[in-house]
């Protein structure tokens, strides 16, 4: 075959849809597995810094008595979050992303296969701390909140406005500092407003312990 004979083919491949189409099947597949076991699952993302965890131990206090809870701590290395948490007498599962800044189906999916899920009714999944990242990747879970804190200054959501629209309930964390740091609260809860007017917002200091009791309400838990 010389060269005038030889066809040139072209094969375009849309990454994006290859990449977020394996992680909706996983996803679909997590769905299906937590609601086989009747399993309330929560993905809580934010910023590093923006008490996830100190959020998930208040909850955990307060639910660990009526449910059997598992919480699946996602970071790029060590096991700080996940021993914090089984501290209060929680089951851990520690994912280690290597350098991935997010957790995916996929990552998840092979986590559930290391416990026996017939032992747990609610699980609590902590994302990788970043507020961009995970915003396009579903779990398969039944909400996910996504946690602010006064601590991160007053422009967040309006830098992050994709990630608001992808979450189901907003934390407002650490409203114990507003005064010390003379922050506009309102002003922040106006800019989620703007993203999602609908959007459920609370404000929540996991360090007191004010307005846990509220999400648990919200979460119908």
């Amino acid at each position: 075959m010389n060269g005038s004979e030889r066809r040139q083919k072209t094969v375009e491949i849309d990454i994006r849809k290859d990449l977020f189409g394996a992680n909706e099947n996983a996803a679909a597949l997590n769905t299906e597995i937590f609601k086989k076991h009747g399993i309330i699952a929560i993905d809580i993302m934010g910023s590093v810094g923006t008490g996830k965890t100190q959020l998930i131990e208040a909850l955990c206090d307060r639910l660990r008595e009526k449910y059997r809870i598992l919480m699946l701590a996602g970071d790029l290395a060590t096991t700080i979050d996940a021993d914090r948490v089984a501290s209060h007498g929680v089951d851990t599962v520690q994912i280690n992303t290597g350098t991935a800044c997010h957790l995916d189906a996929r990552m998840v999916k092979v986590a559930l296969q290391k416990v026996d899920l017939a032992d747990y009714q609610v699980v609590f999944i902590e994302n990788v701390g970043n507020l961009i990242c995970p915003a396009g990747y579903s779990l398969g879970v039944d909400k996910k909140i996504v946690v602010v804190s006064v601590t991160e200054g007053p422009y967040m959501v309006r830098k992050h406005p994709l990630t608001i629209k992808h979450a189901d309930i907003i934390i407002i964390n650490k409203i114990d500092l507003v005064n010390a740091l003379e922050f506009d609260i309102d002003a922040l809860e106006a800019d989620i407003r703007e993203v999602d007017a609908k959007m459920p917002v609370l404000r929540v200091s996991s360090k007191t312990g004010e307005g846990i009791d509220k999400l648990i309400e919200v979460l119908h838990l």
